[in-house]
């Protein structure tokens, strides 16, 4: 089965084909960093209207990279939420419109299932059941997955995300946009020890997370600092060690609360390096194992949505002919495929 996967969720436009018998044929990404930068962030409007633009050709150059005709195709995949409202309707829409016009069944993508099934593009090995790391720039979440729609939440952030934090941090920093990776690169020449932050929620039971008193404190050491480049770079390897730590402490706590051995990392924070170090580590001290997916599939892609499409698809779901998007959707309502 042949499913075109869109992406269209936020500020990257992702499009993919992925094929159940002979794996990803191709995908391409385009990315809205400099449209925003100026901006300091995302703004939706031009989101919106910069997919618009970006979409058709993407899949007319994803289905040339593949090898295939439209018309070969089996089957549509599209991002139907969570996101911003506009950006998931021109993704919908085109996606719908497809489908509708070659008589394929297509099917709406949750965004956090997507991620949290990158991993399994690349592993056929990985199966459930498993725990996951949800963490990016929207979402921080543990997540028991004991099958493919079936998702128990274990914990997730009362407040910021840890992107968020990360986005957040080094824009009061006075780095550039996109902060996260900017705080992460600079905390790589950053000395470890020098600005000690509190593990936040560590110290009490559970697996939620908070990171927005963690963010104050940094706040309050840069205003206290000399402002140098090296502060600097040692506040930010402070803030992401402090960051690392809690995720790691609470995935090992999910871990063994579940007695499952195999820790799924996703989400564009899942990429980070110093986090898959730590993590790795971790699960080995547990006799189990970390899965992450390849970098470029971290963060936003239509790969993701594509591979979790053709997984509905193949199980016999498919959407009626309307356009629905769902700028907030909880991912316990999906059914199992």
């Amino acid at each position: 089965m042949k499913v075109l996967g869109i992406e269209t969720s936020c500020d990257e436009t992702g499009v993919a084909v992925y094929d159940t018998d002979a794996g990803l044929r191709a995908h391409a990404l385009f990315s809205q960093i400099d449209l925003h930068a100026q901006y300091g962030g995302v703004v939706p409007e031009l989101a919106s209207r910069d997919h618009v633009r970006r979409l058709l050709p993407l899949v007319r150059q994803t289905l040339a990279e593949a090898g295939l005709a439209v018309g070969e195709l089996d089957g549509v995949a599209y991002t139907a939420g969570p996101g911003l409202v506009g950006a998931l309707m021109v993704g919908a829409a085109a996606g719908r419109a497809l489908a509708w016009s070659l008589g394929l069944p297509a099917i709406g993508v949750h965004h956090m299932e997507g991620h949290l099934l990158a991993p399994l593009l690349e592993d056929p090995e990985l199966r459930p059941p498993f725990v996951a790391l949800l963490v990016s720039g929207g979402h921080t979440q543990l997540v028991a997955v004991d099958g493919i729609g079936r998702y128990r939440l274990l914990g997730e952030t009362l407040d910021d995300a840890a992107g968020e934090a990360f986005d957040k941090t080094a824009k009061l920093m006075g780095l550039p946009y996109p902060g996260g990776p900017e705080l992460a690169r600079l905390a790589e020449s950053g000395r470890p020890g020098r600005f000690k932050f509190s593990r936040p929620m560590t110290d009490r039971p559970g697996l939620d997370f908070s990171f927005s008193g963690l963010k104050t404190q940094v706040l309050l050491a840069w205003q206290g600092s000399d402002r140098s480049d090296a502060t600097r770079a040692d506040i930010a390897r402070g803030f992401e060690d402090a960051v690392v730590d809690t995720l790691a402490i609470k995935c090992e706590r999910a871990l063994r609360q579940t007695g499952m051995q195999t820790l799924v990392v996703a989400g564009g924070v899942g990429a980070n390096t110093r986090l898959r170090e730590k993590l790795a580590a971790a699960t080995r001290k547990l006799g189990g194992r970390a899965c992450f997916p390849r970098k470029e599939f971290c963060t936003d892609n239509g790969a993701m949505i594509a591979f979790a499409g053709a997984l509905r698809l193949q199980s016999g779901q498919h959407e009626e002919a309307a356009v629905h998007v769902f700028p907030r959707w909880d991912m316990a309502t999906l059914p199992a495929a």
